[in-house]
C-alpha cells in the first residue's frame, strides 16, 4: 500500500467514525453527508451502507433505509444485522411476508440472534400468529435474558393477549432493565408514577 492510498484510508476510517458518532448522538443529516461522501469514493464498502441505512432508519427514511440495507445485504450476504434490520425496515413498510422470509435468512446465518428474533416475534404479531410470536419472544428471552428489548416485547406480546399479570412480571423485570419503559407501563396499566 502507498502512501497516498494509506492516507486515504485513514481519512475514510476517520470520517466513518465521525458519521458512527453523529448518529450516536442522533446528529443523522451530519451523519448522512459523511456517509454520502464515503460511498461517493467507496459505492461498495457495506459498513458505509449500513451504517446510512441506521441514519436513515432513525431519520424514518424507511424506504431510503431499505434500498441501503438490500445493498448491504448484496455486498455482504453473511452480515446478519443487515439481515435483520431489512426485515425491520419491510415490517415497517407492511410488507410482513417479505420480512418473514428476510428474517428467516437472518436466522439460517445466526439462530441465536437474539435482535432477528425480537424482530420475527414483532412480525408474527402483526400477522397474528400469536403462538409463533411468542415462541419468538422466548427465544429471544432465553438467548439474552438481560437484555432488555426481549423483555419489552414480551410486555408488548402480554398487552396484546389481554393478560395482565403476565404483563406485571415483565414490568417488575423492566424496572431494573429499563427504568422509562417499566414508568410508561406502570403509568399507563398499573396506576403506578
Amino acid at each position: 500500500m502507498n502512501d497516498s492510498s494509506m492516507t486515504s484510508s485513514s481519512s475514510a476510517s476517520r470520517r466513518y467514525d465521525e458519521a458512527l458518532l453523529h448518529i450516536e448522538r442522533q446528529e443523522n443529516e451530519r451523519a448522512l453527508e459523511l456517509l454520502d461522501g464515503l460511498l461517493h469514493d467507496e459505492p461498495r464498502d457495506a459498513r458505509f451502507r449500513y451504517a446510512r441505512a441506521m441514519a436513515h432508519i432513525a431519520m424514518g427514511t424507511y424506504r431510503k433505509a431499505g434500498c441501503d440495507l438490500l445493498r448491504t445485504v448484496v455486498l455482504d450476504p453473511v452480515f446478519v444485522p443487515g439481515w435483520s434490520h431489512l426485515g425491520f425496515v419491510q415490517l415497517t413498510l407492511g410488507k410482513e411476508e417479505a420480512a418473514l422470509k428476510t428474517l428467516g435468512r437472518a436466522l439460517e446465518l445466526d439462530p441465536d440472534s437474539a435482535e432477528t428474533w425480537c424482530v420475527l416475534g414483532d412480525v408474527q404479531l402483526d400477522l397474528g400468529e400469536y403462538d409463533e410470536a411468542l415462541k419468538a419472544f422466548r427465544r429471544a428471552l432465553e438467548l439474552e435474558p438481560g437484555s432488555p428489548e426481549p423483555h419489552r416485547k414480551m410486555a408488548m406480546y402480554h398487552v396484546s393477549r389481554g393478560d395482565m399479570k403476565a404483563l406485571r412480571g415483565e414490568y417488575e423485570q423492566l424496572k431494573t432493565l429499563d427504568a422509562d419503559m417499566a414508568a410508561q407501563i406502570g403509568n399507563l396499566f398499573f396506576d403506578e408514577q
